[in-house]
């Protein structure tokens, strides 16, 4: 399975379409504002957060919320989707995570199976992100899904979310409020 992975991998990489690094491709815009520590909070709204709260900003579209995380040192926007088990990155993430040498072979571990959400069955490789940092958090040794098309949506899951007590969605002030 590895070897037609990275076989995939490679002839992928030498195709000309639009990937992550792209400057019109906007899942890594260089933002870092989407973090916000919990004083700026704070003063803004006059809400009160605990100290150990980790909040996030999101961004909705089309009824669809956003989040921006960082795996393996890249910035990118992932869906917030509760109903997601993994973390799923398309073959384009995992392309430039494997340029930048923050994904390796060791970090590719099976084949997996997983259903959409449309109930088809499909296939994808299952790997190992070294750091997952959502918001103020690092996560480390995370199992994501990388999904074998460059243009599928990337999925926050639960293999980051069951890692949080508790999860508060705030609609008014668009955040997420991660304990």
């Amino acid at each position: 399975m590895k070897i037609s992975f990275f076989i995939f991998l490679f002839s992928f990489l030498f195709h000309s379409c639009e990937h992550p690094e792209s400057k019109i491709y906007e899942r890594n815009s260089s933002k870092n504002s989407h973090f916000q520590n919990n004083e700026e909070l704070n003063s803004e709204d006059n809400l009160s957060y605990s100290e150990d709260s980790n909040i996030i900003d999101m961004e909705v579209k089309n009824g669809v919320r956003y989040v921006w995380i960082e795996i393996n040192g890249l910035n990118l926007k992932f869906i917030f989707d509760t109903g997601a088990s993994n973390i799923c990155i398309s073959s384009a993430e995992a392309a430039v995570l494997y340029r930048q040498g923050t994904l390796t072979n060791e970090d590719i571990l099976s084949t997996e199976y997983f259903q959409d959400a449309t109930g088809k069955i499909s296939e994808g490789t299952e790997i190992n992100l070294r750091t997952v940092k959502i918001g103020n958090v690092v996560l480390e040794n995370i199992k994501a899904t990388i999904i074998d098309n460059p243009n599928a949506p990337l999925l926050l899951g639960q293999t980051v979310l069951e890692r949080f007590g508790n999860i508060e969605i705030d609609n008014t002030n668009n955040r997420i409020i991660l304990k």
